[in-house]
C-alpha cells in the first residue's frame, strides 16, 4: 500500500484534533491552579467553574488558548469546557484573533428597582463619558442591593445610589475590589451560645426527630421561593439510602430580593450553624454552599468564617465547600444549581427523579435556602411556639420582606407572616415616597406577578395570593406608583426573563422573546399574549418559563383601565 492510498483519517490517530495545545499555556495554568499531576482532585469535573473563575480573575477574560489548556489539564473535551464557559454571563470568552475586553468593566443594574431609580439614563451617561478603550459599560441583572438603587458594579466594587461622578471617581482610582464587610466573628457568636445546638446534636442530646417536630410545629418553610415545609424535606432525604449531600442555595437572583445577603453579612455563623445542623440531620457527607457571584465581599466573609470553624475543630477541613455562581438566574432552580455545582451549564433537570432522590453526584441531596436554615438555631432556642406565634391574619411565623421601589424606607423588614402591603407600608416602610401614590406592587419579585393598589389588604404569605394569580416567592416587594409606566415595567420584566432563559426548552426560549416582541408593539394583542402565556405555563420545563408570563397576565387582569387609558389595548 502506497502512502497516497493510506486513509488520511488513520494518520490522525494518536494526535489531538483541532488546534494544537500550547505547552506554555498549560504550564501557566499549573502555576495558577496547581499541578494536577500531583493533586488529581483538581481534574474533577465539579472544579471546572472554579477554574474558569480563577482564569477570568487573573486575566480579565478567557482566551481559547487557555480553554484548550484547561481541557488538557482536566482531561475533558474542549466542547465541554467551551459550552460551560459560554453559558455563564460572568465569563468573557475571547476567540482567536479577537481583542480582549477593556481592563475595567462597569455593570449597571437594569432590574426594575434600579430602572425606577433612573438606571437607564445613568447607563447612557456612563457610556458616553467613559473612555471605551479602557472601560466597557454593560447592563447587568439584579445585584441584590435594590434598596440603594441605582446600583453600579465597577470590577467587583459596588456603588450604591450611583451617580456618573461617583462611578468616574472609582474608575479613576481603580478601586475595583469588593467593599469591606463588618461581620460577627466566631468568638462573638459563641459568647451568646452560638453552636450549642450543633454541639448538642452531635453529642446525642438533641435527636433528629425532636428537631423535625420543632420545625413542623413552627411551620418553617423554604424561604427561597417554593415554600416547601422544611421538615418534609429533611424526611424525604433521610428516607433515601446514603451517601447523601446537603446544599445551600445562596444564589439569590430573583429581582428585588436581598434578604439573604443581609443575614450573611451580619451573622454568617448563625447561618452556618443552621446549615451544619441540617447537614447533620440528613447525615450528609459534605455541605456545599452555592453563592451568587454578585456577592464577592460575602465570598471572603464565608471563606474566613469556614476557616474559623475548621481552626476551632467545629467542622472537619473540607466538609464545607464554598462555590461561586457565575451570573445565571436559572441556577436558583435547585436542579440547575446541582448541574452548576457539578461543573456543567446550569440547565434544569427533568423530574422525577427529584434532587432529594438523585441530586448532587447522583446522590440524595437536601437543598435549603439561606434564610431557612438561619432560623433553625433560633427556633430551637426560643421554641416552635415563639416562631409560629409571630404571624398575622391567621398565618404563622416571620417573613423577611425585601422592599424597594417607591417607599420612604426601603430595605429588609422582618415582619409577621400574613401582614398586608398596606400594613407593611405604614408600620415598617414609612409610607409612600413623597409625591407618589400607590398604584400597584410586585409581591414576589419579577416572577410573582403584579397586584393593584386595590389589593393592598391581602395577607402576604404562602398560599394567600394564588387565587389572585400571584405568589409571594422570596417576599421581594417592589412598590409602584402612579408615576410609573406599566408598559416599561412589563417590558423590563420580560426582557429579564428572555435574557435569563437557559434555552433548553422551546416554550421558554422562544416564548419569552416572542412575548417581549408583542409587548413592544404600539398596541398589545391581548389574545396572542394570553395564548402564548398558556403555552409557556403548560409546557416549560421549569419555573422560569412557567412564571415569566405572570406580570403580563396580572396587568391584563387587574390593570385594564390603566392599559386602555394608555391605548395599549382596545377597550372591549
Amino acid at each position: 500500500m502506497t502512502e497516497s492510498t493510506v486513509n488520511p483519517k488513520r494518520r490522525l490517530r494518536g494526535k489531538t484534533r483541532g488546534r494544537e495545545l500550547a505547552p506554555v499555556a498549560l504550564a501557566a495554568l499549573r502555576v495558577l491552579l496547581g499541578d494536577e499531576r500531583e493533586a488529581p482532585e483538581l481534574r474533577r469535573r465539579d472544579r471546572l467553574i472554579e477554574h474558569l473563575h480563577a482564569i477570568q480573575d487573573a486575566h480579565g477574560h478567557l482566551s481559547l488558548v487557555e480553554l484548550r489548556a484547561l481541557a488538557a489539564y482536566m482531561n475533558l473535551p474542549m466542547a465541554a469546557i467551551y459550552e460551560t464557559a459560554t453559558f455563564y454571563a460572568h465569563f468573557d470568552v475571547v476567540h482567536d484573533g479577537e481583542a480582549p475586553p477593556p481592563e475595567v468593566t462597569v455593570r449597571v443594574c437594569d432590574s426594575l428597582s434600579c430602572q425606577l431609580a433612573g438606571a437607564e439614563a445613568l447607563r447612557q451617561r456612563l457610556a458616553a463619558g467613559l473612555d471605551p478603550e479602557r472601560v466597557r459599560v454593560v447592563r447587568a441583572p439584579c445585584m441584590g442591593r435594590c434598596d440603594t438603587a441605582p446600583v453600579v458594579e465597577v470590577g467587583h466594587h459596588h456603588l450604591l445610589y450611583a451617580t456618573p461622578e461617583g462611578v468616574e471617581a472609582v474608575v479613576d482610582t481603580n478601586h475595583t475590589h469588593p467593599e469591606a464587610i463588618l461581620w460577627q466573628r466566631l468568638a462573638d457568636y459563641r459568647v451568646g451560645g452560638g453552636y450549642s445546638l450543633l454541639t448538642r446534636c452531635r453529642a446525642g442530646e438533641v435527636g433528629v426527630e425532636v428537631l423535625i417536630d420543632e420545625l413542623e410545629r413552627a411551620g418553617l418553610r423554604g424561604l427561597g421561593g417554593a415554600g416547601f415545609p422544611t421538615f418534609k424535606k429533611w424526611q424525604a432525604v433521610r428516607a433515601e439510602p446514603g451517601p447523601r449531600y446537603a446544599v445551600i442555595n445562596a444564589d439569590e437572583g430573583e429581582p428585588g430580593t436581598f434578604k439573604d445577603r443581609l443575614y450573611l453579612e451580619r451573622e454568617p455563623h448563625r447561618f452556618l450553624e443552621g446549615a451544619l445542623v441540617s447537614a447533620w440531620a440528613v447525615e450528609a457527607s459534605a455541605l456545599y454552599i452555592y453563592l451568587r457571584d454578585e456577592y464577592p465581599g460575602l465570598h471572603r466573609v464565608l471563606t474566613e468564617a469556614i476557616a474559623e470553624l475548621e481552626a476551632a475543630g467545629l467542622v472537619a477541613p473540607g466538609f464545607v465547600v464554598l462555590r461561586r455562581g457565575a451570573g445565571a438566574y436559572i441556577c436558583g432552580e435547585e436542579s440547575a444549581l446541582i448541574e452548576s455545582l457539578e461543573g456543567k451549564p446550569g440547565k434544569p433537570r427533568h423530574r422525577p427523579p427529584f434532587v432529594a432522590q438523585r441530586g448532587l453526584f447522583g446522590r440524595p441531596t437536601l437543598v435549603n435556602n439561606v434564610e431557612t436554615v438561619y432560623w433553625i438555631p433560633l427556633i430551637h432556642e426560643k421554641g416552635a411556639d415563639w416562631f409560629a406565634g409571630q404571624g398575622r391574619h391567621g398565618r404563622k411565623g416571620l417573613r423577611s420582606f425585601s422592599v424597594s421601589g417607591r417607599v420612604k424606607r426601603p430595605g429588609v423588614h422582618l415582619a409577621p407572616a400574613g401582614i398586608t402591603l398596606a400594613e407593611l407600608l405604614e408600620e415598617y416602610c414609612g409610607g409612600m415616597a413623597d409625591g407618589h401614590r400607590l398604584a400597584g406592587y410586585l409581591p414576589g419579585g419579577a416572577s410573582g406577578g403584579i397586584l393593584p393598589a386595590g389589593k393592598a389588604d391581602i395577607p402576604l404569605d404562602f398560599d394567600t395570593l394564588q387565587e389572585h394569580g400571584c405568589f409571594i416567592g422570596s417576599a421581594a416587594i417592589i412598590v409602584l406608583s402612579d408615576q410609573d409606566d406599566l408598559r416599561a415595567v412589563a417590558a423590563n420584566l420580560l426582557a429579564f426573563f428572555a435574557d435569563e432563559s437557559c434555552g433548553q426548552c422551546t416554550p421558554c426560549r422562544v416564548g419569552t422573546e416572542k412575548m417581549l416582541t408583542l409587548l413592544e408593539r404600539d398596541a398589545w394583542d391581548v389574545e396572542a399574549l394570553e395564548r402564548l402565556a398558556r403555552v409557556m405555563m403548560d409546557a416549560s420545563i421549569c419555573g422560569l418559563g412557567q412564571a415569566a408570563p405572570n406580570p403580563v397576565l396580572s396587568l391584563l387582569r387587574d390593570f385594564r383601565g390603566e392599559l386602555e387609558a394608555q391605548n395599549l389595548i382596545v377597550k372591549g
